[in-house]
């Protein structure tokens, strides 16, 4: 029996790295044009610190103007990287998801957060306090779930142990990110291959960083291991500033409706997808 493919389209991982600031107009026309097309969540906007993402400081102002947008079934989510952003989101009704950055990485963490890994931790806690009690839910991001740049130690086996404390949290969410796209098959096999049939409660994404030649691999081994969830953007623009390396963008959207076109339904409108690859063409340009 097939399984509908979620696809996260992620406009903000796009912008975050653009350095020439992108009116908020014209934000604003690109997320309500991506409404149209049916993706499953639009990862739209930021609520961290302007001098980190000064991208995305005008995340306000477009979440103010999508408030009478029909969004169908598409749900809106929002980075927070700590309990303030997290009660800035969560007072917006038209964000479903506040998506929380978690790292393995002991060096990301810090760089990204400005938090050890267990005060992460603890931080994650209080974000999902804030979420349930705003009728939101929390999508956990474990960064560097594939490896890291820092020579640090990388064990599979510790991102299993984090995404089990996270899951006992009752975070229904958790997505594996390749934040610097060093991700292996092997490895993407087997932490899939664990964790889904491990955690059936936890539905589990992944979010990929690429170069275009290795794209088709990382897709494939998610999915054979029971992977459902994708995020991605339009031409694969994005990366993480704060990775501290030239950023590796994500996968390209239009490659994953390529990939799983014939093999799982994922109730798209096509046209509309086209409408917004050439509004985005224009922005990221």
């Amino acid at each position: 029996m097939s399984k509908e493919i979620k696809i996260i389209e992620c406009p903000r991982d796009a912008m975050q790295g653009i350095h020439e600031f992108i009116p908020t107009e014209n934000k604003i026309d690109l997320i309500k044009s991506i409404i149209k097309c049916g993706f499953d969540t639009i990862d739209c906007g930021s609520f961290v610190s302007s001098k980190h993402i000064p991208q995305l400081a005008d995340t306000p102002e477009m979440l103010r103007a999508l408030e009478n947008e029909d969004l169908g079934d598409t749900k809106l989510l929002t980075i927070v990287a700590n309990e303030r952003g997290a009660v800035r989101a969560a007072a917006f009704p038209q964000v479903t998801y506040l998506g929380y950055p978690f790292s393995v990485s002991e060096m990301f963490q810090r760089k990204n957060t400005n938090a050890s890994r267990q005060d992460a931790f603890f931080r994650l806690m209080s974000i999902k306090d804030i979420a349930d009690a705003s009728s939101k839910k929390v999508v956990a991001y474990i960064s560097m779930a594939f490896g890291n740049p820092y020579d640090e130690e990388y064990r599979r086996d510790e991102v299993i142990e984090w995404a089990d404390k996270i899951a006992s949290l009752g975070i229904q969410i958790i997505s594996l990110a390749d934040t610097v796209g060093q991700a292996q098959s092997k490895d993407i096999n087997y932490l899939f291959s664990e964790l889904v049939p491990g955690y059936p409660s936890v539905e589990f994404g992944a979010h990929f960083h690429s170069e275009p030649a290795h794209w088709q691999i990382k897709i494939e081994e998610a999915y054979k291991a029971g992977c459902l969830r994708f995020d991605g953007a339009f031409y694969g623009v994005g990366g993480c500033p704060m990775a501290g390396n030239d950023l590796v963008g994500n996968i390209a959207t239009e490659h994953l409706i390529q990939f799983f076109s014939g093999k799982e339904p994922m109730n798209l409108d096509l046209k509309e997808v086209q409408k917004s690859m050439n509004l985005a063409r224009s922005i990221y340009a």
